[in-house]
């Protein structure tokens, strides 16, 4: 009861302020492929179909600027994981399951899924809901996996919500989830705030780390393994004051410099693992949970993911909302909870 007690989440105050005429500066628009999303200040879509999870590769536009993402998608989900080697069993793993290392793009670390698909290239198919409040917009999605490792059961279920609200430069996220079954240490994989194509950091200057701090884009002309550099470990590592990972968009063509592109996790301590490493893109792959979690029992983390003219810009909105965990919405508004542990 007491571990059940401690994933409770409960409500915090809201702290998105109302705006007048809030509800009529969005414009949203939805087909059979996608949801997309459209304010004075940026727009989103949301793939219903193909590729999906969070905002669609390239769509996340920044109408200060004029710029957009540069990578493959924002808040993109993988696999249920843990750590360990499959290799005693990845004979038996069925679809996408195995999980290979001891290489360039995975590094020497052991993992191994527990549940699967990939969602963002495997589900295909999602059905998003669109919430309209008096200023905000959100998109909820949800997904059930559809296979195991052996022992495990199938049926844990992933569930995302996107709020953006009016006014603002970036949108505040959350993914959860829900277990079927037991680790001594459960992590989700997802793509925070998401990759970076380039080529030889011809679409960014800089990388920030806030744990590792401004790092050049010519750091990232060679392919690296995850674990060779800028790699942030909880168990290797202090758990920073901030949880902030950015690149600093330029243009391709003129080089002109462009806003930070920004994923910021709420609470640090509920980061696991984060990569930044070259594999042909800069790979910024973020692992949560890394905790023990028993059937029946959730865990969640909170982002906030934008457009940012500074560094002092995103640790201002940061400290604002710093400490959360998850995120809950409904037509009359949305709040930011935290966990108690």
């Amino acid at each position: 009861m007491l571990r059940l007690v401690a994933y409770l989440f409960v409500a915090v105050s809201v702290f998105h302020s109302a705006r007048a005429n809030g509800a009529n500066e969005f414009q949203v628009s939805e087909d059979g492929e996608r949801i997309v999303i459209s304010s004075p200040t940026l727009d989103a879509v949301v793939r219903k179909k193909g590729y999906v999870t969070g905002i669609a590769a390239g769509s996340f536009l920044d109408k200060k600027s004029g710029f957009r993402d540069a990578g493959y998608g924002l808040d993109i989900v993988d696999w249920i994981m843990e750590p360990g080697s499959d290799e005693a069993y990845r004979d038996q793993l069925k679809g996408d399951l195995a999980y290979l290392f001891n290489n360039s793009y995975h590094g020497k670390t052991a993992k191994r899924s527990i549940e699967g698909p990939q969602i963002c290239t495997q589900a295909k198919e999602l059905s998003p809901r669109v919430i309209r409040g008096k200023d905000f917009v959100a998109v909820t999605s949800r997904f059930r996996y559809q296979i195991a490792a052996p022992g495990k059961k199938t049926g844990s279920e992933w569930s995302q919500v996107l709020v953006f609200p009016a006014g603002e430069r970036y949108f505040i996220s959350s993914d959860k989830i829900a277990s079927v079954n037991a680790s001594d240490a459960m992590f989700l994989r997802l793509d925070m705030p998401g990759h970076i194509k380039h080529q030889q950091g011809d679409t960014f200057s800089e990388v920030y780390l806030s744990y590792a701090g401004r790092i050049l884009s010519s750091e990232f002309f060679k392919d690296f393994a995850p674990d060779e550099k800028f790699n942030y470990r909880r168990d290797a590592n202090p758990v920073p004051k901030r949880f902030i990972r950015a690149y600093h968009l330029r243009d391709s063509k003129t080089g002109r410099q462009g806003p930070w592109l920004a994923g910021m996790t709420l609470d640090p301590s509920v980061v696991f693992e984060a990569w930044c490493h070259q594999r042909g893109y800069v790979c910024l792959i973020e692992e949560f949970g890394g905790r023990l979690i028993r059937a029946g029992e959730s865990f969640s983390a909170a982002f906030i993911v934008g457009f940012f003219d500074s560094i002092e810009d995103m640790e201002k909105i940061y400290d604002r909302y710093a400490g959360h965990t998850g995120l809950e919405v409904d037509e009359q508004g949305w709040k930011l909870t935290r966990s108690i542990r």
